[in-house]
């Protein structure tokens, strides 16, 4: 992927997001994401889209077996969580002494 169309997201690891679409939507529960493809522009969110996985033995698992763990979600699916308005909201950036940040739409505050 060339750098001249790189996508640029709203969301980063470590934030708090709201999914607005799919099997677990729920715009009143805050999410935290635990990692972000930008290649694929897909996000894995905790708790959300659960598949079961089927494991062999292995050295670090010598049982194996059927283990629980959560699949990406595309990006367009999630939406930034705003705490002071208690809601997912829209981000514009902005910069403020050289630096880029995220202001939240509906507050006007600044995403931490």
């Amino acid at each position: 992927m060339s750098n001249r169309f790189k996508p640029k997201y709203n969301i980063k690891k470590g934030d708090n997001v709201v999914v607005i679409a799919g099997d677990d939507k729920d715009l009143k529960k805050p999410r935290k994401v635990l990692s972000v493809s930008l290649e694929n522009g897909r996000v894995v969110v905790e708790g959300v889209n659960i598949v079961t996985k089927h494991t062999k033995p292995s050295a670090q698992n010598t049982k194996g077996g059927i283990v629980k763990r959560e699949a990406s979600i595309h990006i367009s699916n999630v939406m930034l969580w705003d705490a002071k308005s208690g809601s997912g909201s829209k981000v514009s950036r902005s910069r403020e002494n050289g630096k880029l940040v995220r202001i939240a739409k509906k507050s006007g505050e600044a995403v931490k």
